[in-house]
């Protein structure tokens, strides 16, 4: 497993975060991204997960919930890739893969466009 400090993880996430165009972080509402160490034991190599309401099935009833979450794994990322540039460019496809997933694109849209 690759070593590497979570202050430097979180900063590859930033930076990801930093990528997304201008045009859709405009637009994105109501969402918070956290680094987490480790995801449930149910699932332990999962990369990244977005839980709430995707932007395309709010409708009026949506107001006062709690904000969307995007967690990002440090764990199975750092278990995953090989090298430090693995490591960037997975997290850069994670943190698209999931806040695609909050403008309401599914997996197997995402795995088409590449972004799976």
């Amino acid at each position: 497993m690759l070593e590497m400090t979570r202050e430097t993880f979180e900063e590859l996430v930033s930076q990801a975060l930093d990528q997304i165009p201008p045009e859709l972080t405009k637009v994105m509402d109501n969402v918070a991204v956290f680094v987490e160490d480790e995801p449930d034991a149910s699932d332990p190599e999962l990369l990244g997960l977005y839980e709430g309401t995707p932007l395309t099935d709010r409708g009026e009833w949506y107001a006062g919930v709690l904000p969307d979450r995007i967690s990002i794994y440090m764990g199975p990322t750092l278990r995953y890739c090989e090298t430090p540039e693995d490591v960037v460019h997975e997290v850069s496809v994670t943190v698209v893969h999931e806040i695609a997933h909050h403008f309401g694109i599914a997996d197997d849209r995402l795995h088409e466009l590449g972004w799976g």
